[in-house]
């Protein structure tokens, strides 16, 4: 296991058990009401959804190269952002890893 494999498992793993609790706490549409809340939390939720927009985006672009596709992980970042996202990057490393270059 590489070192950037082990940060990614430990952020995996941390945001899931968080956003497990915050789904426990105030549900999936509890999320989304809180970014309603006012101006300033209608804000991030915003900056929030360009940013998954901007990465979805780089996953078109990358699952491509990769011959994979990215239409699966669209859905998952629409349903559960940015936890779909550090997935994307961990199932990559692993990806990558079996497809080292030749050297001549």
């Amino acid at each position: 296991m590489t070192f950037k494999q082990l940060c990614l498992w430990i952020i995996v793993i941390s945001f899931s058990l968080f956003s497990s609790w915050v789904m426990w706490e105030i549900g999936y549409m509890g999320i989304w009401q809180a970014g309603l809340v006012s101006s300033g939390s209608l804000q991030i939720l915003l900056d929030l959804a360009i940013c998954c927009l901007l990465i979805c985006s780089w996953i078109k672009i990358d699952a491509a190269a990769r011959g994979v596709n990215p239409y699966p992980w669209f859905i998952a970042v629409l349903t559960s952002g940015s936890l779909a996202v550090l997935v994307y990057l961990l199932v990559r490393e692993y990806q990558t890893e079996g497809r080292k270059p030749v050297t001549a």
